[in-house]
């Protein structure tokens, strides 16, 4: 492996790396955030309280276990099984995705799967008496958890979100299987044409860690913009005879 055939590799097929890149970064992108809604919508739910012996309680219990169910078939199986599932699976029943819109279904809902439980963590992590203050000034559920719990737990599960993006950035090779021209199909053509299988896939390494590396810098700027200027901190102001707290 040489710099110069590395060079050579990148002049001849840099649209094909860089075309891998977007793909692979659109996928990682939208299926993040998508599987982040899905996340704070089941793990809402699963930390709903109601009143026992009700219609009410039925109704989410039947609605938890399905989702639930769901959770462990995502978490408990590979992802590459899934995207064969998804995608040859629904053909064979007359339902043709596109290849691109399989690869966001699958990624998002196995990163919904994961963040429900982040989520969830989040939620019960937030103290019980900020719940009790919020009822104690007349606000529903709904707004608790909207106008006090969730903007909360959005910061605090931050950095885990951030984590599953880098995940789904590097996880998004396993969707060759499907044909999605993301980076690692694309390398994978690059070295079947030139037989300079090293090369190539040096080369894939590199634009992965650019990647991995500039996303994980962005969400590192995100959280300090999410804590506030040091102004936030206390002060401490000296007036006549003593010292008075700002």
């Amino acid at each position: 492996m040489s710099f110069e055939t590395i060079i050579s590799i990148l002049e001849n097929n840099w649209p094909m790396f860089l075309r891998g890149a977007y793909i692979t970064l659109a996928i990682a992108i939208i299926s993040t955030i998508l599987g982040t809604v899905i996340g704070f919508f089941i793990g809402n739910m699963h930390t709903t309280p109601v009143r026992k012996k009700s219609l009410k309680s039925v109704f989410l219990k039947v609605f938890n276990f399905i989702l639930t169910c769901y959770v462990e078939v995502f978490r408990g199986t590979p992802m590459i099984v899934q995207a064969m599932v998804v995608f040859y699976g629904l053909a064979s029943y007359g339902l043709e995705l596109d290849r691109f819109l399989a690869a966001l279904v699958v990624v998002g809902l196995n990163t919904g799967a994961y963040m429900a439980e982040i989520v969830r963590g989040g939620i019960i992590s937030i103290d019980k008496g900020q719940y009790e203050a919020a009822q104690a000034i007349g606000m529903s559920h709904f707004q608790t958890m909207f106008y006090v719990v969730l903007p909360q737990v959005g910061r605090n599960i931050l950095p885990a979100t951030g984590n599953q993006l880098v995940m789904n950035i590097k996880d998004t090779a396993v969707l060759n299987v499907i044909s999605v021209t993301e980076l690692y199909y694309q390398t994978k053509s690059v070295a079947g044409a030139n037989f300079k299988f090293a090369e190539s896939f040096f080369i894939a390494c590199v634009i992965y860690l650019i990647m991995t590396f500039t996303t994980t810098r962005i969400l590192r700027l995100m959280e300090k913009k999410l804590d506030g200027p040091d102004a936030y901190n206390m002060a401490v102001n000296i007036r006549g005879r003593g010292e008075q707290k700002i």
